[in-house]
């Protein structure tokens, strides 16, 4: 049978991790589950629950209003915090956006400072950012609703591909030249000899007609193509 540890059963550990530190610490003040005071330091406050949930994060956030050393604290182990096993990496960077800081206490009782609470500064991406904006600025129309489950999106990269493949369902083969300007697609080569979608083929040496995965994509994205105007603009946004 396994052992059930409750959440009155973290408070020992915890109790013992800080006073090893010098603190004195004391349980259910207020509404707080630990608090832990040292000389004129701000109070440490620590939640409790024996499995990472969204209630214990709230729980921490709301007690920001009291000190800006918040800590949640749960219980690993097998078993146990399912969610923290999957999203380590997740649930650190949430804790962190937050400033909350992070214990796990183990099936003996061993307390892990994972995380120390601290106010977060973001690092912000320029690279990202004009991605982004490039890539708003040169997708045609709005063909993706936002939060759709899609992994095929509609990306300005797929829509330059679907205008050179479309060129080429007409025409058969054609030279590289002539795609790029029938498709008025400026990044026409790149977008041939990367093939990412597997829609084109070389038949020789700057030549390519549309493979048979092609004509079948071409009649799946049928929809997308009848407002998809030749562009004449180049871009270096990544394929998707």
């Amino acid at each position: 049978m396994r052992w059930k540890m409750s959440e009155a059963e973290l408070y020992g550990p915890i109790k013992l991790f800080f006073e090893n530190q010098g603190y004195a610490v004391k349980g259910e003040i207020g509404a707080c589950d630990i608090v832990a005071v040292r000389g004129d330091e701000d109070p440490v406050v620590v939640e409790l629950k024996v499995r990472l949930n969204l209630a214990l994060i709230l729980q921490a956030v709301d007690r920001l209003a009291i000190s800006e050393a918040v800590y949640i604290a749960f219980r690993i182990g097998k078993g146990n915090s399912a969610s923290w096993r999957s999203r380590t990496k997740q649930v650190k960077s949430l804790l962190r956006r937050l400033g909350l800081g992070l214990l796990t206490v183990s099936d003996r009782g061993r307390v892990v400072p994972v995380l120390d609470p601290a106010p977060y500064r973001p690092r912000s991406s320029s690279l990202r950012r004009r991605r982004l904006l490039k890539e708003f600025a040169e997708r045609v129309g709005d063909p993706e609703a936002g939060g759709s489950a899609s992994r095929q999106r509609l990306t300005a990269y797929r829509q330059d591909a679907l205008r050179c493949a479309r060129e080429l369902a007409g025409a058969g083969v054609l030279k590289l030249s002539g795609i790029r300007e029938r498709a008025g697609v400026l990044r026409a080569g790149p977008i041939m000899r990367d093939n990412h979608y597997g829609w084109f083929d070389r038949v020789k040496t700057g030549h390519y007609a549309l493979s048979p995965k092609g004509r079948q994509d071409l009649d799946q994205w049928s929809g997308a193509l009848e407002d998809l105007p030749p562009r004449s603009d180049d871009s270096d946004t990544a394929p998707s």
